[in-house]
């Protein structure tokens, strides 16, 4: 037996008064609003009445915060998978407009299609599709739900439908707390939905890289 149904879902708003892009830096965690997002998340994925047999999460907090209501919801413990986690950045723990009016920083953005600032795309795409692959054939029935980062969900994404890696981080289609959903058949993954369920107006959300 193997999993019926794998869903990315992406964590709540963060606490980041200061608007710093946090990437991998510990102690950014959930805002009131944000837990609000996490939970409606679960909600969502509960009234698709599948059943959710495994839940996973990145090991950094906002991500472990988020998964709390799938876990309640479901009587689940998350399994820590360091392969969800937020990519490398060297702009991380600096206000971006800022790190931009640099000119010391550009040569940090010579290859966007890497990309030069961070982890390489494909490096994501990599460790996102084997531990998926890993849960999927791990699982005994039931769906997987996976908490991760914008970048990693929105690269999954891409190398799923056959896109270009390359791409421009604000035009993602991956917003807080959304749940992207595939399933696999044979060695083949394919996105099956893509939802919205939390309320995200005035939502602050910099701190993705």
């Amino acid at each position: 037996m193997t999993a019926s149904r794998l869903h990315l879902v992406r964590h709540g708003e963060v606490h980041n008064p200061a608007r710093v892009l946090y990437g991998r830096l510990p102690d950014y965690h959930l805002s009131a609003a944000g837990r609000g997002m996490a939970a409606s998340a679960a909600d969502h994925v509960a009234s698709l009445d599948r059943g959710v047999s495994a839940l996973y999460a990145s090991p950094l907090e906002r991500a472990q915060e988020s998964a709390e209501p799938f876990a309640e919801r479901f009587d689940l413990v998350p399994e820590i998978d360091i392969r969800l986690i937020e990519p490398t950045n060297v702009f991380e723990g600096t206000q971006m407009r800022r790190s931009l009016m640099n000119p010391m920083n550009w040569w940090h953005l010579r290859r966007p299609s890497l990309p030069s600032w961070g982890e390489p795309y494909s490096s994501i795409a990599e460790r996102m599709l084997s531990v998926m692959d890993e849960a999927w054939d791990a699982a005994s029935e039931g769906d997987v739900v996976m908490v991760s980062h914008q970048a990693p969900i929105w690269i999954t994404h891409l190398r799923v439908a056959g896109l270009p890696l390359r791409h421009d981080p604000r035009t993602r289609r991956c917003a807080l707390s959304s749940v992207t959903s595939f399933e696999r058949v044979g060695d083949v993954w394919r996105e099956v939905a893509y939802a919205e369920p939390a309320a995200i107006g005035g939502a602050v959300d910099v701190g993705a890289v």
